[in-house]
């Protein structure tokens, strides 16, 4: 669980954007924005988020656009689904290394019902008979092995990490790359046509997000604090620890 004191720094944040938008400031000093505990690498990260950020405004985001406008929408949901079910098996093994034989059973049955019935996945049929879906990778389990913060990291090309989860889920020899179907036609058969099909789904999904990204005051500390929010929540199964409260109103500059 993390410490009131490192929750009473991400409170400052919240307050100090708050105060940013009732205000109208021009600017905030950058040392109040960073975070020395969870990203001390704040100098290379920024560096690798304005690479990605130029390239993705660049390539990635126009091709994005372009596969959303000429793809009829039941065709990507179909292309979604397909791809999500072809990667289940590393969910199926994680919920089982994290301690989680029922909901991993359940996976299990959720894989096979959609690779049959559903058509090798495009229609999600198991969610339709309210089968839930999972979404668990190494890094999560990590996680509940321990692990439960680590430095954030930037990757070029790949986007938002942290050590923890980059060694678990980022790459093709990964823990996840040995069990995930997608990152094995690619690293054995060198089948990249999964892989690319999959970045640009999800690329795609995230394009209604892209003016809030744009618009933002500081896009670097927007895509890392939601990034981090988003892994808490994955890590604690929707229900991530709340701050200390009470540490933050008492808390003795």
């Amino acid at each position: 669980m993390v410490s009131g004191g490192k929750h009473s720094r991400r409170i400052k944040r919240l307050l100090l954007a708050l105060t940013l938008l009732m205000s109208g400031c021009a600017s905030i000093p950058q040392d109040e924005l960073s975070d020395p505990v969870l990203d001390p690498w704040e100098n290379f990260n920024r560096g690798m988020f304005e690479f990605n950020y130029k390239l993705d405004k660049a390539v990635l985001r126009p091709i994005a656009k372009g596969y959303s406008k000429v793809t009829p929408g039941p065709l990507q949901n179909g292309i979604e689904n397909f791809l999500t079910n072809l990667s289940y098996p590393k969910t199926i093994l994680n919920l089982l290394l994290q301690g989680k034989p029922k909901q991993s059973a359940i996976g299990l049955g959720r894989f096979l019902i959609n690779s049959t019935i559903g058509l090798a996945g495009f229609a999600d049929v198991a969610s339709k008979a309210d089968i839930p879906r999972h979404n668990e990778d190494f890094g999560q389990t990590l996680a509940k092995w321990g692990w439960t913060e680590s430095r954030y990291l930037m990757l070029p090309l790949m986007g938002p990490t942290t050590v923890r989860d980059g060694a678990g889920t980022r790459f093709l020899f990964g823990p996840d790359g040995y069990f995930d179907p997608i990152n094995y036609l690619a690293r054995e058969e060198d089948q990249y046509l999964p892989v690319i099909f999959k970045v640009l789904s999800t690329r795609a999904r995230l394009l209604p997000q892209d003016s809030t990204l744009d618009q933002a005051f500081d896009p670097y500390i927007l895509l890392r604090d939601a990034w981090m929010q988003q892994r808490d929540f994955k890590i604690y199964d929707g229900e991530p620890p709340l701050p200390d409260y009470e540490d933050f109103l008492f808390e003795e500059e």
